[in-house]
């Protein structure tokens, strides 16, 4: 491919026809809409199918279906109808399918400003569908890197049987930078593992790793799915003690393989005097935010989780320490922050920077509010 002008939503549809996505369903929403319209239009070329749904509960639905009977799977859309998908996206953990759902983030609450971008859904990507369930959610700060997380994403979601989330800002979304995709000729592809012995096949036996392999519909072996607790024939079941069994399962084989799935990147100083943490657009004038500090004499370090959920709180809590004060940046009221201070517990160290008006961060605001907290000494 070369070098080419490419916009973040069509990085993500770059990336997943590269990961082997072959079916996309959703329904058109600003600021996603391009990767819709993207698909519709490229698909058809590698085989794959596209469907306009009704709305984004039978959109998530319909891509449910989609990876049961072998196909990867994706849809997008932005906060309201992620909201809508939250449902289903609870039945895809419980039933654990593996499926792509991007969300390009917008100003909210409900409608909101459409074309304005937002960091608001960070809690909704982790807690949105109820009960207690884990999930992956990344999150990238640039065209390129939205190429190379969908690519993961899929990865991810096919590995652990799971539905992941791409958890996008407008920024990102919408953005156009030279990138050049051919760099990534080399990485992996992970596809769905299929067992050898079909006769006896489980769909959720609790193997050690605690993912069983998923056989699609149609390939000769016939078994349930459900939302409701299961055994690991996929049948209902009140007992409790399957039910303690599989909640805990579905929990820890996220949570347990943490090392394997967290990324995130670290830039600036080692120790010293302030830690940014940022994630998505926002990290992008937190860095050019850095280098005003430097020149000022501050010691300023950078940490971006590129995984938000699991959050990497085993990498913070080795790095935070190093730093006298810490600021949290992101286009919200405070979402992030509240991870944050939870794994730092050191009183008042932790300070979040928060802008939810639709407006993008400025270095020139971020350099400002970090003077003005710390003019009374650290």
């Amino acid at each position: 491919m070369s070098r080419v002008l490419m916009q973040g939503n069509e990085a993500v549809v770059e990336g997943a026809i590269r990961a082997g996505m072959r079916f996309y369903a959703g329904y058109p929403i600003t600021p996603s809409t391009e990767i819709a319209e993207l698909c519709a239009e490229k698909l058809p070329f590698v085989g794959g199918k596209f469907i306009q749904m009704e709305d984004e509960i039978a959109s998530m639905a319909a891509i449910i279906g989609a990876s049961l009977a072998g196909l990867k799977a994706m849809t997008a859309t932005s906060g309201p109808g992620f909201s809508l998908m939250q449902e289903n996206i609870g039945f895809a953990a419980m039933a654990e399918v593996p499926c792509v759902v991007v969300d390009v983030q917008r100003m909210g609450p409900s409608t909101g400003m459409p074309t304005l971008p937002a960091q608001g859904d960070v809690m909704q990507s982790r807690w949105g569908t109820h009960g207690d369930h884990s999930i992956i959610v990344l999150s990238p700060s640039s065209v390129k890197e939205a190429y190379y997380v969908t690519i993961q994403a899929f990865n991810l979601s096919e590995k652990y049987r799971t539905p992941v989330v791409i958890l996008m800002d407008e920024v990102i979304g919408h953005l156009r930078e030279t990138v050049n995709l051919d760099e990534y000729g080399d990485i992996e592809i992970i596809e769905r593992k299929i067992p050898e012995d079909i006769e006896n096949y489980l769909p959720y036996k609790d193997i050690e790793n605690g993912v069983a392999p998923l056989i699609p519909f149609g390939k000769g072996v016939r078994y349930h799915v459900t939302g409701l607790v299961h055994n690991e024939k996929g049948l209902p079941t009140n007992d409790t003690k399957i039910a303690e069994r599989l909640i805990k399962r579905l929990v820890d084989k996220i949570e347990k393989n943490k090392e394997d799935i967290v990324m995130y990147e670290e830039k600036g100083e080692k120790e010293g005097d302030i830690l940014f943490i940022s994630f998505g657009s926002t990290s992008r004038s937190v860095e050019a935010a850095e280098e005003e500090l430097k020149k000022e004499g501050f010691k300023v370090g950078i940490f971006r989780p590129i995984t938000i959920w699991p959050f990497p709180d085993t990498r913070l809590r080795k790095i935070y320490p190093k730093f006298r004060k810490i600021f949290v940046v992101e286009m919200n009221r405070g979402q992030l922050y509240y991870e944050v201070d939870r794994v730092v517990k050191r009183e008042g160290a932790v300070e979040n920077i928060n802008k939810a008006n639709g407006e993008f961060f400025t270095p020139c605001e971020i350099v400002e509010k970090v003077k003005e907290r710390i003019k009374n000494g650290f």
